[in-house]
């Protein structure tokens, strides 16, 4: 049986810095894991469901994700486009749902990932029902902080 606040918040945090140390060599540590609904500037969301089933939120503030980028695709930041940035955010999303999903255990067959998708601006929110699971974390060092939220049942 997976426990909800310290299974899934471990896996999904753990597969984030993984994916973020893969691509861009940076380490995160948890700065924080207290509730809090704000976003930054763009937000990655992707769906899953299965024996799991929710929705992956990975955001950051623009200049952020344009250093992330800019060390995923080996060019300088000054050179990183609006499109590059949300491209390297979709696939950070893609690539922490699928990370976590391999975490799980899960096959094809019982735990389906959506498409990723991008959300701008600081003005978003999510709201839930009772007794919904909702996992968040503000991962970070000296040079850049991203938040992880997932929401599932």
């Amino acid at each position: 049986m997976i426990d909800m606040n310290t299974d899934v918040g471990f896996i999904f945090t753990d597969a984030l810095t993984e994916v973020i140390s893969t691509v861009s060599g940076f380490t995160l540590e948890v700065l924080s894991q207290q509730c809090d609904d704000s976003f930054g500037d763009m937000t990655g969301v992707l769906g899953f469901h299965g024996e799991l089933s929710g929705v992956l939120f990975i955001s950051s503030s623009e200049a952020d994700l344009r250093t992330i980028c800019s060390y995923m695709i080996g060019v300088h930041f000054s050179e990183v486009s609006q499109r590059d940035i949300e491209d390297a955010l979709c696939e950070l999303t893609n690539m922490t749902a699928g990370s976590a999903k391999l975490r799980f255990g899960y096959t094809e067959n019982v735990f389906n990932l959506s498409l990723p998708f991008i959300i701008k601006g600081k003005d978003v929110s999510v709201a839930v029902k009772d007794r919904t699971c909702v996992i968040t974390r503000t991962l970070g060092n000296e040079n850049i902080s991203i938040k992880l939220k997932v929401v599932c049942n």
